[in-house]
């Protein structure tokens, strides 16, 4: 009887046991939904801008440079550049099913002149925001993988005059297009350690409040979101808007952790920045890359493309997708199958890349 008994006892012993197990349990898991939905929250409520921070109101935009096969910019022999019917032709293509009327221009040279007045001629739906490329005065040898010897004083020296013209030129071009061009982004990627056309931070600064004093547009500068990050402070205070670089993909990240570790980069940057506008004006994914393997393809890039325009829709950021057709000019000549050169919704004879067949089918 007594063993009958401690049996009852420990059976109902571990019934309890077991309840309050599970009522522990339900109870951890629920409190883990409810951190995770407000965690989501705080999260999007840090990096959520307000609408009037959209550039012209536009939260879906395009880099252009539009060089086909056989074109390139100057690379010391002198450029080929579009036609002024191929630019028509693409500014035609990007604005039409695609929907993209903002479009950023890395210089002020004469291609990008030529789509300023392909726009004005034509009437194009299209605001830009223009470049003004800045080459390098200081030599980062030391900091550049590809850069095998010190840049000479000489050319330093002389680079420093060319990027004086460069801004003059790109004054001009705001002032002239003034209801054509939004805002001049001064240099692209020239202050992150590892580029081969650095100019210091106090230069670049100088160069900011030249343009602002010249032009009524929005002034910014273009770098990745670690520098902002990490060194941003001072620039930050002297422009209008900063200008973020996200690539996932070259951060060794594959199709599934590209949006996360896309938004990590931003809040990153947010958090230094409290109180800088942001503007993304490079986010990409490659269809084809030696480097990246399979995780370069047409499908993730549609993957990442649509994933990631719908986030910057939802976050009142522009973003400024990289880019509008593949460039056979850029990265090694050797490689064929480099990433850089296949970073297009389109490739160089504009036949549709997977992601826009869903703009061009319907």
């Amino acid at each position: 009887m007594k063993i009958g008994i401690l049996r009852i006892m420990n059976s109902v012993g571990k019934l309890i046991l077991l309840i309050v197990l599970l009522g522990l349990f339900a109870c951890k898991t629920s409190n883990k939904t409810i951190t995770k939905s407000m965690g989501e929250s705080a999260y999007k409520s840090e990096i959520k801008q307000r609408k009037k921070d959209l550039l012209v109101g536009k939260s879906r935009a395009i880099c252009y440079s539009g060089f086909r096969d056989g074109q390139h910019p100057d690379r010391g022999e002198g450029a080929v550049i579009p036609t002024y019917e191929e630019i028509l032709e693409d500014l035609l293509i990007i604005s039409g099913k695609p929907n993209f009327h903002l479009i950023r221009l890395y210089d002020s040279g004469k291609n990008s002149e030529m789509v300023l007045e392909v726009i004005k001629k034509n009437n194009l739906d299209i605001k830009v925001l223009l470049g003004a490329w800045l080459q390098a005065e200081y030599s980062n040898h030391e900091g550049c993988g590809w850069l095998n010897e010190p840049i000479p004083d000489e050319e330093l020296k002389a680079n420093a005059k060319l990027n004086i013209e460069e801004i003059d030129r790109a004054v001009r071009l705001a002032n002239e297009y003034d209801d054509i061009v939004v805002a001049v982004s001064v240099g692209n990627e020239a202050l992150v350690s590892w580029n081969d056309h650095m100019v210091d931070v106090a230069t670049v600064i100088l160069y900011v409040r030249k343009v602002k004093g010249a032009i009524k547009q929005y002034v910014t500068v273009a770098d990745n979101f670690k520098w902002w990050a990490d060194s941003g402070a001072d620039l930050a205070k002297e422009v209008d808007f900063i200008s973020v670089h996200i690539y996932p993909l070259w951060e060794n990240q594959g199709i599934d952790s590209a949006m996360a570790y896309s938004i990590n980069n931003l809040k990153e940057v947010k958090d230094a920045l409290p109180d800088a506008k942001i503007v993304i004006t490079e986010a990409g994914w490659a269809t084809i890359a030696s480097e990246f393997g399979e995780r370069a393809s047409e499908e993730n890039q549609r993957k990442y493309f649509n994933d990631f325009m719908s986030w910057s829709d939802d976050m009142n950021i522009t973003t400024f997708w990289f880019e509008a057709f593949d460039e056979s000019w850029k990265g090694d000549p050797d490689n064929m199958m480099g990433a850089e050169k296949h970073w297009g919704l389109y490739n160089t004879d504009r036949t549709t890349k997977l992601v826009m067949k869903q703009y061009h089918s319907k």
